[in-house]
């Protein structure tokens, strides 16, 4: 059945990754290092059982996804205290890479222009031999 006038067609998951990261300006891991060493926030949406497994990246602020949006909106009153503007610097990291591009349009979307997300995720992190603490 076929919607009204206006509506898009239904898109898969890949083609909607493809279009989202057409508009991203998604780091490598040693680029979201610097980045982080000149003042970008990382930020961590992978759960519980992940981190407790392969990690932190130290410094990074640990963020649950169904969180993400109320912790770093500026405007927010559940804001994280380093959601101090939407100039900030955010670089989003899931697993590998997948949930965080869609996270980083999200957060696009509520006015943090400058989010985008990490390639290949924590998982490149580690690959790459940058820093991650128990």
């Amino acid at each position: 059945m076929s919607g009204g006038p206006g509506e898009q067609a239904p898109v898969g998951i890949d083609e909607l990754l493809d279009r989202v990261r057409e508009g991203l300006d998604r780091v490598e891991p040693h680029a979201a290092f610097a980045a982080a060493e000149a003042g970008a926030l990382l930020v961590d949406i992978r759960y519980a059982e992940l981190r407790d497994r392969d990690g932190l990246i130290p410094g990074a602020l640990v963020v649950e996804r169904n969180e993400l949006e109320w912790r770093l909106d500026p405007q927010g009153s559940h804001r994280a205290v380093e959601a101090t503007s939407h100039d900030l610097r955010v670089v989003v990291i899931c697993n590998e890479g997948y949930a965080s591009s869609l996270a980083a349009l999200s957060l696009r979307q509520l006015g943090l222009h400058r989010a985008t997300d990490l390639v290949g995720g924590f998982q490149a992190w580690k690959a790459a031999g940058l820093p991650v603490s128990r």
